[in-house]
């Protein structure tokens, strides 16, 4: 029977997301990987114990997380079944729908039938009643972002889902989606996006700014740039590497000599504060409070624990916030 941690909130900090009054770990962790069919569930479930036990309340789910399609949310429901039950109250379960997830016309985008059929389908499978944040997953140019926008509504205003959020849609798309839902009373607390020392897209297309004006809070996902920012390429690809076993969202090609000399030079970097490359790269993504909290992935629970450590870092100097702009921009 598992028991976490007692020690286990000493060893997190906590952010207000934006202007609500729900607090997310600096470090969360999310299932984008590692927890679909073909995974082992022994090493899923040590995960999730990891992350608990140091503090990380928030897990961050999506229908169509895998593969197949689903099993991370099944897998996750198993782990809240045999472990975490005990601490639903303590908890953070998000989940997201916006891609395909099943065939036909009304398995994808943004329609309201598509959005709340899914999450009843993402409650079934975890084994829950409501889970804390309902996403749009991706801004869909074929549905009146009005329709999804009360969709994500009425999820709330049913009890499925706490708040609302939204996940990769830019400036212009998150600034018309937080007046709708403003509009609508509907607690729009969080936009997701990638983000991270080599992808700084938020920070040109206005989504920053907008969300620090206006009290909505941040998660970042891809914040290790899929691996890069982390030593698992500083010399060379490894057998076991994201970019040997599937090359889908990671492709040699991306490693390139300009790559891997900002790769080597961030890592010396790294080294001089005490730290890993990648863990110098999550408390970048922190640096400045703008962004709520961090959205790490792993294969091991030995990767949870040491990515953790980002809550005890040192401030980073500006003479170091230099360094690396100059190194990758």
């Amino acid at each position: 029977m598992y028991i976490a941690d007692s020690s286990r909130y000493q060893r997190m900090t906590y952010n207000r997301c934006g202007s609500s009054g729900l607090k997310l770990p600096k470090v969360s962790l999310g299932l984008w990987h590692n927890f679909g069919t073909n995974d082992s569930f022994r090493n899923m479930q040590a995960m999730c114990r990891t992350a608990f036990d140091n503090g990380i309340t928030h897990f961050d789910l999506a229908n169509n997380y895998g593969p197949e399609p689903g099993s991370a949310e099944e897998n996750f429901g198993r782990i809240l079944k045999s472990d975490l039950k005990p601490y639903r109250d303590q908890l953070v379960i998000s989940t997201k729908a916006g891609y395909g997830m099943w065939e036909g016309p009304y398995g994808d985008g943004g329609s309201r039938k598509y959005l709340l059929s899914s999450l009843d389908q993402s409650l079934k499978r975890m084994g829950l009643d409501y889970v804390d944040i309902f996403y749009h997953h991706r801004f869909d140019p074929e549905t009146p972002i009005e329709e999804s926008m009360m969709a994500l509504d009425q999820a709330v205003k049913s009890g499925k889902a706490l708040y609302a959020g939204i996940s990769n849609y830019n400036g212009a798309q998150t600034e018309e989606a937080a007046r709708i839902l403003k509009e609508l009373h509907c607690p729009f607390i969080i936009n997701q996006r990638r983000y991270n020392i080599f992808t700084r897209d938020i920070e040109t297309d206005g989504v920053k700014q907008f969300a620090h004006d206006n009290g909505i809070g941040i998660i970042s996902f891809s914040p290790l740039a899929q691996g890069l920012l982390s030593d698992r390429y500083l010399n060379g690809i490894p057998e076991d590497s994201r970019v040997r076993k599937s090359g889908v969202f990671l492709k040699e090609g991306d490693l390139t000599r300009e790559r891997v000399n900002q790769i080597l030079k961030l890592n010396e970097i790294a080294r001089e504060r005490c730290q890993t490359l990648a863990q110098m790269a999550l408390s970048w993504v922190v640096r400045d409070g703008d962004v709520t909290s961090v959205l790490i992935g792993a294969s091991k629970p030995e990767q949870i624990a040491e990515n953790c450590k980002i809550v005890n870092a040192a401030p980073f100097t500006q003479e170091e916030l230099d360094a690396i702009n100059a190194i990758t921009l």
